[in-house]
């Protein structure tokens, strides 16, 4: 089992990548490019799920070091922060299936990585 702080990282590391990507692609499409136009679609795509997968691996491996028991209910926090991975995971369609959600994809990336690190700090439920 890794230590909290590699696990840590490597989240902050998965944030990074699918905020990076999601970026990518919604200003792609707010430029009027199309899937078929994105050279980079395949390394993009592998880095947004290369980043979703090390959110998931780092937030439930701080959550095992933190000494939440497995079988647990969730918190309404964690209910929240996986609510906003799903979002953001599921995401990477929007920008070319629905090109008018690109901005505001761009707008919410920001809110939605501030709602979850407020989550995860204060735990205010």
């Amino acid at each position: 089992m890794l230590s909290h702080s590699v696990y840590n990282i490597l989240h902050v590391v998965g944030i990074v990548l699918i905020m990076a990507a999601l970026g990518a692609l919604a200003l792609h499409a707010i430029n009027g490019g199309t899937r078929e136009s994105n050279a980079a679609r395949g390394l993009i795509a592998g880095l947004h799920g290369l980043g979703a997968l090390l959110v998931l691996l780092g937030g439930f491996g701080m959550l095992a070091r933190i000494g939440f028991e497995h079988g647990s209910a969730f918190p309404g926090w964690l209910v929240v922060k996986i609510a906003i991975w799903l979002m953001l995971a599921g995401s990477v369609v929007v920008p070319y299936r629905r090109p008018a959600l690109a901005r505001p994809l761009l707008l919410a990336l920001p809110l939605l990585g501030g709602l979850a690190a407020f989550m995860a700090i204060y735990k205010p439920f």
